[in-house]
C-alpha cells in the first residue's frame, strides 16, 4: 500500500495534533506502508529525521493562505498524490482536485459546538472543511468515540467512520525515570516544593482561568505549593495574561513555555497533581500521557477526557472552581499509599491506549477506503 500523508500543517514545535501526525509518519513505514510525507517547502530535512524510512516531498508553500489554497486546488494533482494509492489528510482537510482516494481525520467538532473557543476565521474555514471532507472522503477517522458521536449529530450524512484513538509511548511515559533530576536541573527546575502541573496551548478552552482561580485558593492555605504551566501561547490570551499579572501568588507560578517531549515524563512523574481543566478537546493527549506516568490527574467530566480517563483520574464539572480546588487539594494531601493506588489505576487505564493500536486502526481505515466492492 502506498500512502501520501499530508504533514504540512505541523508547526516546528510539535505538540497535540502534531504529535499524532509525527507518530503516524514514523510508524507507518515500520508497518510496511510505502509512505510519502508531503511537507512544506524547506521543511523536508526535519521530516527525514522524524521518519527516515519515508519519502519526503517538499511541495507546500509556507504562508498559511497559500498553503491552504495549494492543498485545495493543486496538491491533489501532484505526482506525490497520483503515485499514491491513498491520500491521508490528518487535520480535517483534503484536496478538492484529484482522483486519489482520500481519508481524513476529524479531531473534534468544537468549531460547530463551541465557536467561541476559536478564532473567527478558523471557525468559518474548518466548518467548510469538515463538511466538504464528510461528503468527499472515502473514509473519515475520528480520534475518539466522543467525536464520532458528535459527528453523527452535526453532520448526519457523511462517509463511513473508523474510530482511531490516539496512543501513548508506554516506554517513554512510565512511572519510573532515572535521569529526572538532571533533566529538570538543566532547566533550573527544583523539586524543593510540591507543584501542580499543566501542559497545553494557552487558549480560552483550556480552562486556565479556572485553574488560576483555584490555585489562588489553594496557595492561600498552602505556603509551599507552586503552579507550573507549560505550553505555547495560542490565541485569545489577553485576559489570561491580565489574570496572571494580577494573581496574588504570581511569584509561585512558573511559566515553562514550550516543553520538549523528552522532558514531559519527568514533569508528570514529579507533579503532586496534573491539572487539565479543559472545556473540550478531541482527545486530550496530556491526560493519558500523565496517567501513563502514574500522575494524579484532575480533568473535566462530561468531556472526551472523562471518557478516555475512565477511573484513572479525578473528574470535576467544567468551569467549577470549587470542585477543581477540592480535587487538587485531595491530590496534594493524599497519603503515599493513596498516591500509589491512584498511580496503579492510572497506569492500568493508560495501557489501553498505544500508538501501535492507533496505527492498527489506521490500516483498517485505509483498507476500507481502498475497498471499492
Amino acid at each position: 500500500m502506498k500512502v501520501a500523508l499530508d504533514v504540512s500543517a505541523v508547526p516546528p514545535k510539535i505538540a497535540g495534533v502534531g504529535r499524532y501526525v509525527a507518530e503516524l509518519a514514523r510508524r507507518l513505514p515500520e508497518r510496511g506502508v510505502v509512505t510519502t510525507l508531503v511537507t512544506r517547502r524547506g521543511d523536508a530535512s526535519r521530516w527525514r529525521e522524524i521518519s527516515p524510512r519515508a519519502t519526503v516531498a517538499g511541495l507546500v508553500p509556507n504562508a498559511r493562505a497559500a498553503r491552504l489554497a495549494y492543498e485545495a486546488w493543486v496538491v491533489g494533482m501532484s505526482g506525490a498524490a497520483r503515485r499514491a494509492d491513498l491520500w491521508h489528510g490528518p487535520h480535517y482537510t483534503m484536496p478538492h482536485r484529484g482522483s486519489t482516494p482520500t481519508v481524513v481525520t476529524i479531531h473534534d467538532l468544537t468549531f460547530f459546538t463551541n465557536p467561541e473557543w476559536h478564532e473567527r476565521s478558523k471557525v468559518a474555514f474548518f466548518r467548510r472543511a469538515i463538511a466538504y471532507s464528510a461528503q468527499h472522503a472515502r473514509v473519515l477517522m475520528t480520534i475518539s468515540d466522543f467525536s464520532a458521536r458528535l459527528l453523527d449529530e452535526i453532520v448526519p450524512v457523511h462517509a463511513p467512520v473508523v474510530v482511531t484513538p490516539l496512543g501513548v509511548d508506554l516506554q517513554k511515559f512510565q512511572p519510573e525515570g532515572r535521569d529526572d533530576a538532571s533533566l529538570l536541573g538543566a532547566l533550573q527546575l527544583s523539586l524543593e516544593f510540591p507543584f501542580i502541573f499543566f501542559v497545553g496551548t494557552f487558549e480560552p478552552r483550556k480552562g486556565l482561568d479556572v485553574l488560576l482561580t483555584a490555585f489562588e485558593e489553594i496557595a492561600r492555605h498552602d505556603n509551599e505549593v507552586e503552579l507550573w504551566l507549560a505550553g505555547q501561547a495560542g490565541w485569545g490570551v489577553g485576559p489570561l495574561e491580565t489574570q496572571l499579572a494580577a494573581h496574588p501568588f504570581r511569584e509561585r507560578i512558573r511559566r515553562l513555555g514550550f516543553v520538549d517531549e523528552a522532558l514531559l515524563p519527568a514533569l508528570f512523574r514529579h507533579a503532586r497533581a496534573v491539572a487539565y481543566p479543559s472545556r473540550g478537546e478531541g482527545f486530550g493527549l496530556p491526560v493519558i500521557e500523565a496517567m501513563a506516568c502514574g500522575a494524579s490527574v484532575v480533568t473535566t467530566e462530561g468531556t472526551v477526557m472523562a471518557e478516555i480517563a475512565g477511573e484513572g483520574a479525578r473528574l470535576v464539572p467544567v468551569g467549577d472552581v470549587a470542585a477543581l480546588t477540592a480535587s487538587l487539594v485531595e491530590a496534594l494531601d493524599a497519603s503515599e499509599s493513596d498516591r500509589a493506588s491512584w498511580a496503579l489505576r492510572a497506569r492500568s487505564r493508560a495501557e489501553h491506549f498505544t500508538w501501535e493500536a492507533c496505527v492498527d486502526q489506521h490500516l483498517v481505515a485505509y483498507e476500507r477506503a481502498l475497498d471499492v466492492s
